[in-house]
C-alpha cells in the first residue's frame, strides 16, 4: 500500500502512514463510512424500487398518448375519465385509433390462507396493439369470460402455479365471490401499490368491479398515425379538450409525471430521500470526527512542518489523502453489503431493487466529495496555528 500509494501522490504517504498507524481507529473510521455508504446505498435501492414499480405499469400497455382526469395523480392511481372524450379524439388530425384502459385492485385469498392483492388492467382484447408486443399475442385468450393474464412477479403465488401457467396448465381462484381463472402469464413485478399485475377483458374488469361503468375508464389510450409525431397530436388533443378535465400526456411526459409526484409529493418518496441526506450527513459526521482528532493529534508535527515553510496546500494535500483513503475502503464494503441486502429484499418482497453502475458511481463520488469536504473543515483548526504557540 504504501508504494502505491507513494506512486499515486509522488512522495511519501504521510496521510495513510498517519491513519494505519491506529489500527483501531482506522477500522472505526472506515466502518462508519462503510455503514453511511450502506444507508445511502439502501434508501436509494428503495428509492428506485418505488421508481420502477411506479412506471413497470407501463411496460405491459403500448400508446403514443394517454388521456386521463385532471384528478388523478399517477396511472394507478387514477380518476374516471369521460370515455366520450375518446369519440372526440378520434375526430382529431393524426390520431389512428383509441381504446380504454382500466384500472382496479382485487384483493383475494389463496387456498393456503396467504392473501394477495393485484391491479387489474382492463383492455379491449379487439385491439391488441394498444398492450405491448409481449403480451399481444395471449390477449385472444381473454376474450372468454373470467379469464386473466397472472404476473409472474406475483408476491405470495405459489412458484408451482406460475410453472404450471408456463406450461399450459389453467390455474383458477375466487376473487370477489367469482371465479377467475389464469391462462397465461406476464412478466411485470411486485410493487409498493400491490402484490402483482393481471390483465383481463374490459367486459370481464366491468364484471369483477360492478360498480364500475364502461361509460367511465381510468384512461383513454392513443395511437398516432405513422409519421406524425405524439407531440404534435397531444398539442391538438389539448387544443380540443376541456383543459380543467382532460389531462393530453405522451407516455414518456406522463411516466415523469408519475416520477416527478411520487418522489416529491408522495410521504414514501419524501422519506427516502431524507433518508439519503442524512446517510450523507453521517459520513460527514464520522470522517470530520476522524479527521479533525488525527490533526489535534498531530498538530506539533504539522507546526513543524509549517515552521519549515511548508504552506496550507500541504497540509491540505496529506488531509485529502486520509479522506479519500478513507472514501476508498469505506465504500468498498459498504458497495458489497448492500449488494446482499439488495438480493435479501428481491427474494423477500419482489422489489425490483437492483444495483446499477450509475448508482455506485454517484455513491462513490458522493462519498469522496464528503470525505474531501470534511477534511477541508478539519484543517482549519491548523490554518490558525502558530508554531511558536504550540513548542
Amino acid at each position: 500500500m504504501n508504494w502505491l500509494l507513494t506512486q499515486l501522490f509522488g512522495r511519501l504517504p504521510i496521510g495513510w502512514l498517519q491513519l494505519s498507524h491506529n489500527k483501531g481507529r482506522l477500522f472505526a473510521a472506515v466502518s462508519g463510512v462503510a455503514f453511511a455508504n450502506l444507508l445511502v446505498f439502501m434508501q436509494l435501492g428503495i428509492m428506485g424500487a418505488l421508481n420502477g414499480s411506479t412506471v413497470a405499469p407501463y411496460a405491459i400497455i403500448d400508446t403514443d398518448i394517454i388521456l386521463s382526469s385532471q384528478e388523478g395523480n399517477t396511472l394507478t392511481d387514477s380518476e374516471h375519465i369521460a370515455r366520450v372524450w375518446m369519440l372526440q379524439a378520434l375526430g382529431v388530425a393524426g390520431v389512428a385509433d383509441v381504446s380504454p384502459l382500466y384500472i382496479g385492485n382485487l384483493p383475494f385469498t389463496l387456498d393456503d390462507g396467504t392473501s394477495v392483492s393485484l391491479l387489474v388492467f382492463g383492455v379491449n382484447t379487439t385491439q391488441p396493439g394498444f398492450v405491448s408486443p409481449a403480451i399481444a399475442p395471449l390477449l385472444s385468450k381473454l376474450t372468454l369470460e373470467n379469464t386473466t393474464l397472472l404476473d409472474e412477479g406475483t408476491r405470495g403465488m405459489p412458484t408451482s402455479v406460475i410453472d404450471g401457467l408456463k406450461a399450459g396448465a389453467p390455474f383458477a381462484f375466487e376473487a370477489s365471490g367469482q371465479t377467475l381463472t389464469a391462462v397465461g402469464t406476464m412478466n411485470v413485478g411486485g410493487g409498493f401499490l400491490a402484490d402483482g399485475m393481471m390483465m383481463v377483458s374490459d367486459q370481464t374488469f366491468l364484471q369483477f368491479f360492478g360498480s364500475r361503468s364502461s361509460a367511465a375508464p381510468d384512461h383513454i389510450m392513443v395511437r398516432v398515425a405513422d409519421g406524425v409525431s405524439p407531440e404534435t397530436v397531444a398539442a391538438r388533443l389539448s387544443d380540443v379538450l376541456p383543459a380543467l378535465t382532460v389531462r393530453v400526456q405522451t407516455n414518456e411526459a406522463a411516466q415523469a409525471a408519475d416520477l416527478s409526484f411520487m418522489s416529491s409529493e408522495r410521504p414514501t418518496g419524501i422519506i427516502f430521500g431524507f433518508g439519503v441526506f442524512m446517510g450523507i450527513l453521517v459520513g460527514l459526521v464520522i470522517v470530520y470526527q476522524v479527521l479533525s482528532t488525527d490533526v489535534a493529534d498531530h498538530l506539533r508535527e504539522y507546526a513543524t512542518f509549517k515552521a519549515m515553510g511548508y504552506g496550507q496546500p500541504f497540509f491540505l494535500g496529506i488531509i485529502f489523502e486520509e479522506a479519500i483513503v478513507l472514501a476508498v475502503f469505506g465504500f468498498i464494503p459498504g458497495l458489497i453489503a448492500s449488494m446482499g441486502l439488495y438480493a435479501g429484499l428481491v427474494a423477500v418482497t419482489g422489489l425490483p431493487v437492483t444495483m446499477d453502475a450509475s448508482r455506485a458511481i454517484l455513491v462513490f463520488l458522493g462519498t469522496l466529495t464528503a470525505c474531501t469536504i470534511s477534511g477541508a473543515i478539519a484543517t482549519r483548526r491548523l490554518a490558525n496555528a502558530d508554531p511558536a504557540d504550540l513548542f
